[in-house]
């Protein structure tokens, strides 16, 4: 198979090159909370015929006492104590596809007619969040919950890092684990009834877990600027993989970003 790429719109990026939302300090007083830079965000696509294309994307941060935002995702610091850190989160969740960026030759591979199908929409979800940094490294636990109405799934997630540092760079492996609930997995791998009532095969592939595994690094420079990277793999379960929307030879998705951010 020929690998392809899609772009990740860099707000989800940036995110994933921090060791979470609610793991970030509050500014320093007298400090800007304010972020601007660009980057370029990639990940393997796994839809049967997706096509690839890629560009720099703007990074835009804001960092406030109780409000923070991170391109496309943002939240609100319900609390704050020795390390512990609960939030509230709003975020856009971007695993819809057009159905026209689906590969006919690909489909009809796998038993589908392209004009049966349905665009699969991007979500937003609102949800929460914990995190505790410790000695150990940084453990954080979301719940994740669609309120636009596309899939009407829920994630729950749970994530460590620890992080190590060599002089001003901050490497972080990590490893994480997210559940989607059936309306969630159903929605973005399987078959809608709609579909089905076209004739459309009828796949269902249920609730599913998703291990991860990745490393991130950020590096201070210049004062106000930094550098920012993240490398990642999923591994995608069989029930997931088995799905006639995804391409015959995906087993993961590998998400790669790097960028460059200054605060004003």
């Amino acid at each position: 198979m020929k690998r392809k790429f899609v772009v990740v719109p860099a707000a989800v990026a940036l995110l994933s090159a921090f060791t979470g939302a609610s793991a970030q300090p509050r500014p320093e007083p007298g400090a800007s909370p304010w972020g601007l830079g660009v980057g370029v965000a990639a990940r393997s696509s796994i839809y049967a015929g997706e096509s690839s294309n890629g560009s720099a994307v703007p990074l835009i941060s804001y960092q406030g006492e109780k409000f923070f935002w991170r391109g496309l995702s943002g939240g609100y610091h319900l609390l704050s104590r020795d390390g512990f850190k609960l939030d509230a989160t709003l975020g856009a969740r971007l695993n819809g596809i057009k159905k026209g960026d689906f590969g006919v030759a690909e489909l009809a591979a796998r038993g589908i007619n392209r004009n049966l199908l349905e665009d699969r929409d991007d979500g937003l979800d609102l949800g929460i969040a914990g995190s505790f940094k410790g000695p150990m490294g940084v453990v954080e636990l979301a719940l994740r919950a669609d309120v636009s109405g596309a899939s009407k799934g829920f994630e729950t997630s749970a994530k460590y890092g620890y992080p190590l540092q060599w002089g001003a760079t901050t490497v972080t492996p990590n490893v994480s684990v997210s559940h989607y609930s059936r309306k969630l997995a159903n929605y973005y791998y399987g078959t809608l009834d709609a579909e089905v009532a076209r004739g459309v095969v009828n796949y269902k592939p249920g609730s599913a877990v998703i291990p991860r595994v990745g490393v991130e690094v950020m590096r201070p420079f210049a004062e106000k600027w930094m550098l920012l990277g993240s490398l990642s793999y999923s591994a995608l379960p069989g029930k997931i993989t088995n799905s006639p929307l995804v391409d015959k030879d995906a087993k993961g998705v590998t998400s790669v970003f790097v960028g460059v951010s200054r605060k004003f």
